[in-house]
């Protein structure tokens, strides 16, 4: 058997030290702030000023990983005798994936002795972080890589995605709101609590009224269909709101025994989307 190493793309929102711990390979999507032609990642700027500039008024546009990055570093992996398992970002939501998949399949005849296997995992955010997680567990109690594959296309339709935004205006930019649902659901306090669907894409599941029932609605949800939270982790993320994050774990740890395994900054896919506020919960459930 082949070694074989996993790579995945920043959609994961997983820092890149523990990538490397976990030993996966990443490709950087890139963005950019109003019409300005310079592209971003987060080694260029932290992901605290990426929201402070969000705050300022700056509108944010992503770029899914240019194809000559993935060549390139795939095929470093393969000139190296390794074979390759990408895990890519939900292509519901970015033609990240799409891209992938069309080097690697094009990467099959030159090097016709290497194996280069692709996921679309229908995840994002840390819920394709835990989706990797789960896979660098398997690989390290010896799956192949066609087991790992495998794994990763069963396992992804039980990775719930859940989301809440503080401020509906970012909706309303991504085209998810119009101005009048904008308006009123300001004025009100409406806040939305959001889904990811079994096709990767973001679906409006419930309106409650205040920041804190958000959480609760999140909190409940998560009791009704996780599987195993005390064995199982949870993984969460924020668009530069650690306290109301915080509190959301409190919510879990106390009522369910959650396994809280990471609290991280949502990157600038979901960040750019949900905006300043934004908390995403991923975790093991029962369906989607």
């Amino acid at each position: 058997m082949n070694p074989y190493v996993i790579f995945t793309d920043s959609g994961c929102d997983i820092l890149p030290a523990l990538l490397q711990k976990w030993g996966v390979r990443y490709c950087n999507l890139t963005f950019k702030f109003d019409d300005s032609e310079k592209e971003y990642t987060f080694e260029d700027i932290s992901h605290k000023e990426f929201y402070d500039r969000m705050r300022e008024g700056h509108l944010v546009k992503t770029a899914a990983v240019n194809s000559e990055v993935f060549r390139m570093a795939f095929e470093e992996e393969l000139s190296a005798g390794n074979d390759i398992l990408y895990l890519g970002l939900s292509g519901g939501l970015s033609s990240t994936y799409e891209t992938g998949h069309m080097v690697a399949e094009s990467l099959k005849e030159k090097y016709p002795a290497r194996k280069i296997l692709t996921v679309d995992t229908l995840s994002a955010s840390a819920g394709l972080g835990l989706l990797i997680w789960m896979t660098v567990q398997k690989k390290e109690k010896g799956a192949t890589i066609e087991e790992a594959a495998e794994f990763a296309t069963e396992t992804r339709g039980h990775i719930a995605h859940w989301f809440t935004v503080d401020d509906l205006i970012y909706l309303k930019r991504g085209g998810r709101l119009n101005s009048a649902m904008t308006f009123f659901g300001s004025a009100l306090g409406i806040k939305p609590i959001l889904h990811a669907s079994n096709e990767g894409k973001a679906v409006n599941m419930a309106k409650v009224r205040g920041r804190k029932n958000a959480l609760i609605a999140l909190a409940n949800k998560y009791g009704e269909t996780a599987i195993d939270p005390t064995e199982n982790p949870v993984f969460l993320t924020h668009g530069d709101c650690l306290k109301d994050v915080e509190m959301l774990k409190d919510m879990l740890v106390e009522r369910y025994g959650a396994k809280v395994g990471m609290v991280s900054y949502h990157g600038a896919v979901t960040g750019a989307y949900g905006g300043p506020g934004v908390i995403g919960m991923f975790y093991l459930a029962k369906e989607r």
